[in-house]
């Protein structure tokens, strides 16, 4: 994990260090980073597998520095994609300082979440967890309590906490929590700083959400974006970008009805970037076929997995 250069000065009693929250797909782990950082740096959508890249968001404090790494859901992987994310997600998770394992309070407690703590158990050996039931917000106390009891079955935890990253509930005392585990030492980032990403990589992912809303379940998996070029010019952002899928079928879904959808995803990203960059943006948006991308691994490095 390639750390910058720490900024200079009184590092005394100041902790910094890695966190990561891991998950089965669908977890809230992006929303639950975004809200920690008080940015959208990570995306999110309701459908799984949304993730896929390690996204570092920054918490800055006057007493720490949390270094948030949001991963990919751990699943039973269909694609070399999928494998990959599963390998990325565990190299990760054995390079941070603590990690939090996330169940969402509004479901119960399945074969997915059992399978992801018992690959847990081996790290916790010398890594901290905590356990934080998500989504809060969306369950009422009763199935609060019990999916908080179902998780401290699972195995022994630092901590377990309830939270929810829609309403805030107990993200200041998640960050608390995160915090008395991490190693005393120096920023690892300037202040100011949310994200480690590209920028390029950003708006990528920022297209790719916009792309996966409102289209069928099985399109978000064949969904990817790649940047081709970005040109300043009088004060306007052009940003020319492709949108990837695997099937003719998929590029029609994605293009809609006389390009109606594919105008809606340039309108509702197009938003999203001007938000994140802070100036005005011209998007220029097109649909190409890459026959089986998520399998081929000459495509896979094209996309950057």
């Amino acid at each position: 994990m390639t750390v910058p250069q720490p900024p200079a000065g009184d590092t005394a009693g100041f902790r910094s260090g890695f966190a990561c929250f891991v998950g089965r797909p669908n977890a809230g782990k992006s929303t639950l980073t975004n809200a920690l950082v008080g940015q959208k740096v990570a995306i999110t959508s309701s459908r799984p597998q949304t993730t896929r890249h390690t996204i570092r968001g920054i918490v800055h404090r006057d007493d720490a520095q949390i270094v948030l790494v949001d991963t990919p859901g751990l699943h039973r992987p269909r694609t070399l994609l999928g494998s990959r994310l599963n390998d990325l997600v565990r190299e990760t998770w054995a390079e941070v300082d603590v990690v939090g394992f996330c169940v969402p309070a509004n479901e119960k407690v399945g074969r997915g979440d059992r399978f992801i703590a018992e690959e847990l158990r081996k790290v916790a050996t010398h890594t901290p967890v905590v356990a934080v039931v998500t989504k809060t917000d969306l369950a009422p106390p009763a199935q609060v309590a019990e999916r908080l009891a179902e998780v401290s079955e699972l195995m022994e935890f630092a901590e377990v906490v309830p939270t929810s990253a829609q309403s805030g509930f107990q993200v200041a005392l998640l960050a608390d929590l995160l915090v008395a585990r991490l190693p005393e030492g120096p920023q690892l980032y300037p202040d100011g700083d949310l994200t480690d990403q590209p920028e390029d990589t950003l708006v990528a992912e920022l297209i790719r959400e916009a792309a996966l809303e409102g289209v069928r379940d099985e399109l978000p998996h064949s969904i990817a974006v790649g940047v081709e070029e970005t040109i300043e010019r009088d004060g306007l952002l052009e940003i020319h970008a492709l949108i990837y899928v695997e099937r003719q079928s998929q590029k029609g879904i994605v293009i809609g009805r006389g390009g109606a959808r594919l105008k809606q995803v340039g309108t509702d990203a197009r938003r999203q970037i001007e938000r994140l960059l802070g100036t005005r943006v011209h998007l220029d948006l097109h649909v190409k076929i890459a026959d089986n991308w998520q399998r081929d691994p000459r495509q896979l490095r094209k996309l950057g997995f």
